[in-house]
């Protein structure tokens, strides 16, 4: 009798294993294509490493600036346009050290996150909210940044830039993900909705930072042409 119920546990057990597998796969093929574990994976992949790129470009350039002040960094091309004079800004250190630290570390996240995807690991709901509200605080910080270096600073720095490229997609696309995945709480209409927008979010987020540039820089352009 004991091993008949054995039995009738292991034949359960592997029921389940194999029910479970074939639902998978209907599951990942019913989302949106980016919010799928490997497209998804690969964009925090690009873009995290994008984003740890231009931060480590940024801290070699700023070791350089604190060894000599006046170092030119590489994207040094005009009064308007220079990482060197970010850098002696208030706005560059708001924590009390380089800002592009926090990209250094927070990009290694992201980067160590995918990597953990692509090799199948799953991580807990509490693992997600904990990334959203880490991705969600870097995003408000770009903006604040973006803010500063168009209106109160007025140069822009390319390798920031570059950061400000990598952070629009993977704030949206892992705010969308998170919520078609039921981690963020929110009605199947507008998970459906965000599902089909991603792009066309990111897009309008790409066309909105390229106008604030333009319109605060004007006097730039308009120059330039005549």
């Amino acid at each position: 009798m004991p091993s008949t119920a054995r039995e009738n546990l292991a034949n359960q057990s592997t029921k389940s294993v194999d029910d479970s597998s074939t639902q998978a796969g209907p599951h990942q093929d019913s989302l949106p294509r980016t919010v799928r574990d490997k497209p998804f994976a690969w964009l925090m992949l690009i873009t995290g490493v994008i984003g740890w790129v231009a931060s480590g470009a940024l801290v070699l350039e700023k070791l350089e600036v604190l060894k000599d002040p006046n170092h030119v960094t590489v994207c040094d091309v005009n009064p308007w346009v220079s990482c060197g004079a970010v850098m002696q800004t208030p706005q560059s250190s708001v924590f009390g050290f380089p800002n592009m630290f926090i990209g250094i570390v927070a990009f290694a996240v992201i980067i160590t996150t995918a990597m953990g995807i692509l090799a199948g690991a799953r991580f807990s709901r509490g693992y997600w909210l904990g990334l959203q509200a880490g991705v969600t605080l870097g995003f408000a910080f770009v903006v604040w940044l973006w803010s500063q270096a168009l209106y109160a600073i007025h140069v822009l720095c390319p390798f920031c830039m570059v950061v400000w490229a990598a952070m629009i997609p993977l704030f949206v696309w892992v705010t969308i993900r998170n919520v078609i995945h039921g981690v963020i709480k929110a009605p199947p209409a507008l998970a459906k909705l965000l599902g089909e927008s991603g792009w066309i979010i990111v897009a309008l987020l790409y066309v909105a930072v390229i106008a604030t540039i333009f319109f605060s820089f004007i006097h730039i352009f308009v120059g330039s042409s005549a």
